[in-house]
């Protein structure tokens, strides 16, 4: 017989599922569960991107693109990545890719060797650290503080800084937090990369999606950011469109050069269809994310305003949509509090440890959904936590401080 244990990549073992996926199937083995685990949004995708698509299907547009992705589509990303963010790129420093996450990982694995420290703000989302671990780099963890707004403090990354850092992964708008960087927040961070040799990913795919009038602003438009910034985003979030898998980075043209060697190899273009209906979106549907950021809004204060109601203290999320309740108050672990609250009232969140150890005490719970189904949930979120106070009653552990 095959010895696979011995024949699997040591790197690979190590890796630990991601708790968000694991979580939702979960969920999808039990009956009449309320899953509030994924983030994908819950709108169509607009009907003219999908006439787009089905247009250039019809017309028998569909052979590979090339690798970089077509002229047209880059021409319009960079319109409106100066339109909607003021950033100057050419299609030259443009790529296009299958989602956002392969932009990550090309990133990446173009620039890191082995003993390299990549740098990563914790909580945030799942790809980054096993990424990076599979290239062989060793992941420096900083830790981000709901006091802090979950924002990254230019004291916490000079801390984190060594001889070998390499790379810092930026990103912001948070998942899980929802926690935003604002102009004068990054302003603070370029100084302490300024004479460093040190590389910025920034992961900016909802960039779209922050509230209360504040806009965001991308790292790579600070003075010195632009040339050790390659900026990753996509359609996903922006246009529901994740199931078309379509992203893109942009950044100095010697990166980029780089990271498109290794896409010609692995993955040869992104897919034709999703490209001619992306340029649609780009032209034609800056009304329909602003109704999508209204009703995200509407709905994430909805939530952070129940959740503080029934003694789950909870940041208001400044982007993305997310937020990230304490369940410390009530003893258990995220894990526990997770588990239990899917088994007990069929209710799908996820453990805040899944965004790393520092999302430990916490759950994500994403407002992709309803209010109805939002309603509906925190209704049984609350009666999870009076069955929890019982509990401890009972045990002569006194009341949670809720």
């Amino acid at each position: 017989m095959i010895d696979y244990e011995n024949l699997l990549s040591d790197q690979v073992k190590k890796l630990q599922p991601s708790g968000i996926r694991r979580f939702s199937e979960l969920a999808a083995e039990m009956d009449d569960v309320i899953s509030l685990g994924v983030g994908e949004p819950d709108f169509q995708t607009p009907w003219v991107i999908r006439q787009a698509g089905i247009e250039s299907l019809e017309r028998g547009r569909t052979h590979y693109s090339p690798n970089a992705g077509f002229k047209d589509l880059k021409l319009e990303i960079c319109r409106y990545l100066e339109r909607r963010m003021g950033l100057s790129y050419t299609p030259e420093e443009t790529m296009v890719t299958v989602g956002g996450s392969e932009a990550i990982d090309m990133m990446i694995r173009a620039v890191v060797d082995p003993g390299d420290e990549v740098l990563i703000p914790e909580p945030c989302y799942v790809s980054y650290d096993p990424i990076a671990r599979l290239s062989g780099a060793k992941v420096v963890s900083i830790p981000t503080r709901f006091e802090d707004d979950f924002c990254l403090t230019p004291e916490a990354l000079k801390a984190a800084i060594t001889p070998k850092s390499k790379l810092l992964i930026f990103p912001y708008p948070n998942n899980p937090t929802g926690g935003i960087m604002r102009r004068e927040d990054l302003e603070a961070i370029a100084e302490v990369l300024r004479g460093t040799n040190i590389l910025v990913l920034s992961d900016e795919i909802y960039a779209e999606l922050t509230y209360g009038g504040v806009k965001h602003v991308s790292i790579a438009s600070i003075e010195g950011m632009r040339e050790r910034t390659i900026v990753v985003n996509g359609f996903s979030k922006t246009y529901a469109m994740t199931g078309w898998r379509l992203g893109y980075a942009v950044g100095p043209a010697p990166l980029i050069q780089q990271m498109i060697k290794i896409h010609q190899f692995a993955i040869m273009c992104a897919p034709t269809t999703s490209q001619y209906a992306a340029i649609e979106a780009l032209r034609s549907c800056d009304d329909e994310i602003e109704a999508m950021r209204d009703e995200y809004d509407l709905r994430g204060k909805y939530l952070v305003g129940e959740l503080n109601r029934i003694g789950l203290k909870c940041f208001e999320p400044k982007g993305a949509f997310y937020v990230f309740p304490s369940i410390k108050c009530t003893g258990l672990t995220s894990e526990q509090f997770c588990v239990r609250l899917l088994q007990e009232e069929h209710v799908a969140v996820i453990p805040g440890d899944a965004f790393g150890s520092w999302g430990e005490g916490h759950v994500r719970i994403s407002y992709c959904y309803s209010l109805r189904h939002l309603k509906i949930a925190i209704g049984k979120i609350e009666k999870f936590l009076n069955k929890l106070e019982g509990e401890r009653h009972a045990s002569g552990q006194g009341e949670m401080s809720r």
